[in-house]
């Protein structure tokens, strides 16, 4: 039985999600940005897009370090958005001292892109063969609104300005969308609004050494298997104006043999959308699961 870790976007946070790791931990990336990474996490300083995208990275690595302690392992990582980002410190390509400059960088360039009136918002209960015609005739009519995640073939997630979210939510809801929810995310990802950023990012990442993954490594954006340095390095400085197809990677995951699911913190809403997908596997979170239990399940089978 094959294992994918995967690791969450920006919505999972909440605050006071470092408090309680360890303090030497903290002190290192603390040390690396040259501020007190402890305050990242306060409610006042999850309104920016570059705080939150820190704690995101940090909280999920130090979560995967301490699993390996116990002697877990795992055959695929992934991760959705900024999740990409300690998918591949997990998956031995990308060093976590320049994740944590290279993540600083990307929710700065984000944050300051479109500080104010913009964002994503959550579309359930339609397909994308109902939702695109929606966002071309809202495209048509000058409004900068475009599709940023497949997160589920009937949970979709737009992004642009409020205004245009607003009116297409309405017209999806005319539909047939069961919900049309603004997501606890300031800026407008996934989408060619962030293309400008994007480039700057892939010229900061361009300096950064990366490696071949050696775990098996699924873009959370084309949901196919990246086996080079160079494929990575595109990935990761280019997901942030590129839609998200989460869907396809966890379908791609299943039919490639992985049968166990294996989310980092925070939260669990990565172990929500696999459920349908794994229905004969198995999946799990490191929050509300016991460590020792998830290690068990994620050490290689004896032979």
């Amino acid at each position: 039985m094959s294992t994918l870790l995967v690791f969450p976007g920006q919505g999972a946070q909440r605050p006071g999600m470092l408090q309680g790791l360890p303090a030497d931990f903290l002190r290192h990336c603390s040390e690396v940005l040259g501020e007190p990474v402890e305050h990242l996490d306060s409610e006042e300083a999850l309104h920016s897009t570059r705080a939150v995208q820190l704690c995101l990275l940090i909280a999920g690595i130090e979560a995967w370090q301490r699993l390996q302690a116990l002697g877990a392992t795992t055959d695929y990582v992934a991760g959705l958005s900024i999740g990409a980002y300690p998918a591949a410190v997990a998956a031995g390509a990308l060093d976590f001292d320049d994740a944590l400059r290279l993540v600083a960088l990307r929710g700065q360039l984000m944050h300051d892109a479109h500080p104010d009136g913009y964002g994503m918002t959550a579309i359930l209960g339609l397909e994308l063969g109902e939702l695109e015609p929606l966002l071309l005739q809202a495209q048509a009519a000058g409004d900068e609104v475009y599709l940023a995640n497949i997160n589920a073939p009937r949970q979709l997630v737009i992004s642009g300005p409020d205004a245009a979210m607003q009116a297409l939510g309405e017209a999806a809801r005319v539909r047939g969308a069961t919900c049309a929810r603004r997501l606890a995310v300031s800026t407008p990802s996934h989408c060619p609004l962030l293309s400008e950023q994007a480039q700057q990012l892939a010229t900061a990442i361009a300096s950064v050494e990366l490696h071949a993954p050696r775990l098996r490594y699924l873009s959370g954006s084309n949901a196919r298997l990246l086996r080079d340095a160079q494929a990575l390095r595109e990935d990761l400085a280019f997901n942030m104006c590129r839609t998200i197809d989460w869907s396809g990677a966890l379908v791609s995951a299943y039919e490639r043999g992985v049968r166990l699911q294996v989310e980092m913190p925070p939260g669990t809403v990565l172990t929500g959308l696999a459920r349908s997908v794994f229905s004969d596997g198995r999946v799990a979170a490191f929050e509300g699961t016991r460590i020792d239990s998830l290690a068990a399940l994620m050490r290689p089978a004896s032979n």
